[in-house]
């Protein structure tokens, strides 16, 4: 497959598209947290201890996996049904019928090591504090995996807001976290 390169003019379109996407994802995330903060401790108690903060999280990553072995089916299937993919990918490159779904499988495992790594430091500094943020960057995280494997396709401007909407949760989990270490050493 040769890649298509695109003009300078075509170029800043698709920069103003992934900036549009990136700001409309931030504003979807900072209202869904801002709902978690507001809604959930109103109908489900949050515990404070270990216990409850690692058993959350354990059934929180659950849903984070299961985008990863949705992306592993779709790999398999694919490769199930091509003539050029059935031997694998040490044998060339994947095809145009499976690339997409490569890429978003790619993408995907990449995106759940840090969430899930993130979301268990978040968790372990703030416990119950921390679980309402929790459960929304689930739900975060499926709605960008189904907005960015079906924006692929158009290019880097119709995945943006999938991929915003996956990522920037794992960024305030770092600001988060981060900021929690800080103020603890400088107590």
């Amino acid at each position: 497959m040769t890649p298509y390169k695109l003009t300078e003019d075509e170029l800043r379109q698709e920069q103003r598209m992934v900036h549009r996407c990136s700001g409309a994802a931030a504003v979807v995330c900072a209202v869904m947290y801002g709902l978690a903060y507001l809604f959930l401790p109103r109908v489900l108690h949050f515990p404070d201890d270990l216990d409850s903060a690692l058993t959350f999280w354990a059934g929180a990553i659950l849903f984070i996996v299961l985008w990863v072995m949705v992306g592993i089916g779709l790999v398999s299937r694919g490769r199930r049904l091509s003539a050029q993919d059935i031997r694998g990918s040490a044998y060339g490159p994947p095809s145009p019928r499976i690339a997409v779904y490569a890429a978003f499988l790619q993408n995907t495992l990449e995106q759940a090591t840090v969430t899930i790594l993130l979301l268990l430091a978040v968790l372990l500094l703030l416990r119950g504090e921390a679980m309402p943020f929790v459960g929304a960057s689930v739900i975060l995280f499926a709605v960008g995996r189904v907005a960015f494997l079906r924006g692929y396709p158009g290019g880097a401007g119709t995945r943006a807001f999938g991929m915003a909407l996956t990522a920037l949760p794992s960024v305030v989990a770092f600001v988060v976290a981060a900021g929690s270490v800080i103020a603890r050493v400088l107590r």
